[in-house]
């Protein structure tokens, strides 16, 4: 039953993993006060490559203070920082494990309670609306990045890049999804610029692209995957408004410029009814590495790889509430169930 999930799979000259499963990403939150990686989060990991997962992408890492806006989360700025990853990353690769950081800038989703007094950044000037249920405040209001500031963020991006391949990370997602800074731009109902990086399409898309440019010239291709999520839940669905216009192009920008591995997350929403139906549509346009899942049942995955839909599969909660995953999965034991309870500590 799992014949395909439980197979080797080589992505290109130098990363092969050991199966098709992986870790999905999972803000957690319990870092130093440093933002450092403490030895929970390390036993934390390394619990997992002890159950042979194929692939680790890790929590959401913040490239930079002012892009953060969450309590207790990692960063990956300051060597202290990279050195306290570098000794998760070591642990890890005991096993035949890879792991990924995921560098992520929070954009609008934040608070000045997080970014040391700065106004948040992003596409627009307008506040995300709700309530930001890190500091029970409204969201802060966002400052409109300026024409001359994009290649900072992008340097953000790129230094934080460096200091993973540093610590040894197999390579680095960049968070282009669930509605932070990058996704900001490629959303129409939150980009409401009008200079080159707002209004059309190809505006829209411009800073996802550059971005992906910049790291790709200076880190290369082969360690680069990017995440992103057109279609997910949001207390109801929530879609891109021009979603399929948007995966044409942007995929076709990604493939020009060399990605060669992609991420379709849905986060916390049915596979079938988001991220899985945005998969066929575009499986033919994107013949890369592409993974997702979530939701899936085992043999749900099992079928999507079979299929050709996905090359890898990616589980969160499932991974969270059972650390030996892939040990059960193979020999065929049951999963227990994941409980709001499992966020209160790294088991």
């Amino acid at each position: 039953m799992t014949k395909k999930l439980l197979s080797e799979i080589k992505i290109n000259k130098i990363i092969t993993f050991q199966n098709r499963v992986v870790m999905s990403a999972m803000t957690r939150g319990f870092a130093d006060n440093n933002h450092c990686a403490t030895k929970d989060i390390l036993n934390y990991y390394e619990r997992r490559a002890k159950s042979d997962v194929g692939l680790i992408i890790t929590e959401g890492i913040i490239i930079h203070p002012s892009a953060d806006g969450y309590n207790n989360v990692p960063h990956l700025f300051t060597r202290e920082q990279m050195l306290s990853w570098k000794k998760v990353v070591e642990a890890v690769h005991k096993y035949k494990t890879k792991i990924y950081a995921q560098l992520w800038h929070c954009g609008r989703i934040s608070h000045n309670d997080y970014t040391g007094g700065l106004e948040p950044v992003s596409s627009t000037s307008n506040q995300a609306t709700g309530i930001n249920r890190q500091n029970q405040k409204p969201f802060g209001k966002p400052r409109a990045l300026k024409l001359n500031e994009m290649k900072n963020i992008y340097d953000m991006f790129n230094h934080s890049a460096e200091l993973a391949l540093e610590a040894g990370f197999d390579g680095v997602q960049i968070h282009m999804g669930h509605g932070y800074l990058v996704d900001q731009f490629l959303d129409a109902n939150i980009n409401d610029r009008q200079d080159i990086y707002g209004g059309t399409i190809e505006n829209r898309i411009r800073f996802a692209i550059e971005l992906l440019d910049s790291l790709i010239r200076n880190i290369g291709n082969e360690k680069i995957m990017v995440r992103i999520s057109p279609s997910r839940f949001m207390g109801g669905l929530y879609e891109w408004p021009d979603m399929m216009n948007v995966l044409k192009k942007l995929l076709k920008e990604f493939d020009s410029y060399g990605l060669r591995q992609l991420d379709i997350s849905c986060a916390n929403s049915s596979y079938f009814e988001t991220s899985g139906k945005v998969i066929k549509l575009i499986k033919k346009q994107w013949p890369h590495l592409l993974i997702g899942g979530a939701s899936l049942t085992i043999t749900e995955a099992e079928n999507e790889i079979a299929e050709g839909n996905l090359d890898m599969i990616t589980w969160g909660r499932a991974i969270l509430a059972n650390p030996d995953f892939v040990k059960l999965v193979k020999k065929g034991l049951p999963l227990k169930d994941f409980d709001n309870t499992m966020r209160e500590s790294l088991i």
